[in-house]
């Protein structure tokens, strides 16, 4: 029974396959894909975001960087160990808290189909939509979980988004009844709009400073959202998305928070749609590690970061992308703080600077340190915990980067 039901998801899929390809050969105006929106996914491991699925809707809201008049959505079983089942997937236009404008409401289908299943650690976009998206606006993808067989979820732990979860199918409804709110997004993990003239995007790939930790929840005041917002006002750079691949807690030689920068390059940053830039802010965490260590791979030094970034942009270069470097911002007084990781911290600092590596440079350890003491953050961008930005340190970074990079 379950062999022929295999053969009936592959017959399925290879048809549509093959009914896309026609189209696509019959058609010029097959659309071009450009990343609006992504979010790089986790094995959910426990805390306070992890639910169990059985027979309920998620709604998730998600915040577009560049507009379109057509979108897909990417679904992802990046980390499940089961077929992920969906039904009844919609997208709209937000109106606030989980309601729907319901003019904007458009079914998603899976070459034709309404229902899809994906196999583990596989990735799957819906078929395009028509929908007029407004750049710097906000959607709401709903979908319906069947009880099924879920032994690993995939999701983002921190989204700095509110989301819906409520009982039975409710993808449709203008507003969920009864929901329960997650601070996660759950196996969605990108958005994509119309190619038109000139659409390119940014990664932004990086850790919780580039996750948006601390910042205003549902305010996007991330500095990729805030990059967004800048672009947006040049009418010569309207049409490129930012896309967010950070993740709280992030290294770049080791595990922990997600994989590491180096074991999710592929996926969140090479086979991005559009990607023509990389912004890359990783090592503090790495570095966080030298004030205690737990484990024998802690241990790192500067040439070792930096052999570890120098590998992120050789392969992003023979993706035809430029990279830029993003300097590392100050952390004394941080939990995690030392003498031995300040000493690593500049003098990687002093490498993305001076090496020649990165096709330019962003300098945020510039732009956020406290002139009176280079060591710490400016007292006016400091969140409090003397290592993560508030919304003002967020925009004064955002606002640091030269737009001509993109040029």
């Amino acid at each position: 029974m379950m062999y022929r039901r295999w053969i009936a998801l592959v017959s399925a899929f290879f048809f549509a396959f093959a009914a896309a390809s026609a189209c696509s050969a019959q058609s010029g105006s097959h659309p071009q894909w450009n990343g609006t929106w992504a979010a790089s996914p986790m094995l959910a491991e426990g805390g306070f975001a992890v639910h169990p699925f059985a027979a309920v809707t998620l709604r998730e809201i998600v915040h577009v960087s560049a507009g379109g008049t057509q979108l897909r959505v990417r679904f992802t079983n990046a980390y499940g160990r089961d077929q992920l089942i969906l039904k009844n997937a919609h997208v709209a236009i937000s109106a606030g808290s989980d309601a729907i404008n319901t003019g904007s409401d458009h079914p998603l289908t899976f070459g034709g189909s309404t229902t899809i299943s994906i196999p583990p650690g596989a990735e799957i976009y819906s078929d395009p939509v028509t929908l007029d998206v407004s750049p710097l606006s906000d959607l709401a993808i709903s979908f319906f979980l069947p009880s099924q067989i879920m032994r690993a979820e995939t999701y983002h732990a921190f989204a700095d988004q509110t989301n819906y979860i409520a009982d039975g199918d409710q993808a449709a409804a203008a507003s969920l009844n009864q929901p329960t709110k997650t601070e996660s997004w759950y196996f969605v993990d990108g958005v994509d709009v119309n190619f038109v003239h000139g659409s390119r995007s940014i990664v932004t790939l990086g850790d919780s400073i580039t996750d948006g930790a601390h910042s205003t929840r549902n305010g996007n005041d991330r500095w990729p959202d805030v990059l967004a917002s800048r672009l947006q006002a040049d009418s010569s750079l309207q049409h490129i998305g930012v896309l967010n691949e950070g993740i709280g807690g992030n290294r770049v030689l080791n595990d922990e928070a997600g994989p590491s920068a180096l074991a999710r390059l592929d996926r969140d940053v090479l086979s991005q749609d559009g990607a023509r830039y990389v912004i890359i802010l990783e090592s503090i965490n790495d570095i966080g590690r030298l004030h205690h260590l737990t484990a024998p791979e802690d241990n790192v030094d500067a040439q070792m970061l930096e052999e570890g970034l120098r590998q992120i942009v050789e392969a992003a270069h023979e993706h035809g992308m430029k990279v830029y470097g993003a300097t590392l911002t100050p952390y004394q007084g941080a939990g995690y703080y030392s003498e031995q990781g300040e000493q690593v911290r500049e003098a990687v600092n002093n490498w993305i600077r001076s090496s020649g590596t990165f096709d330019g440079v962003v300098d945020f350890d510039k732009i956020t340190r406290d002139p009176q003491n280079p060591l710490q953050f400016n007292p006016l961008y400091d969140s409090g915990d003397h290592l993560h930005p508030n919304d003002a340190g967020y925009k004064a970074m955002a606002d640091g980067i030269d737009l001509a990079l993109f040029k």
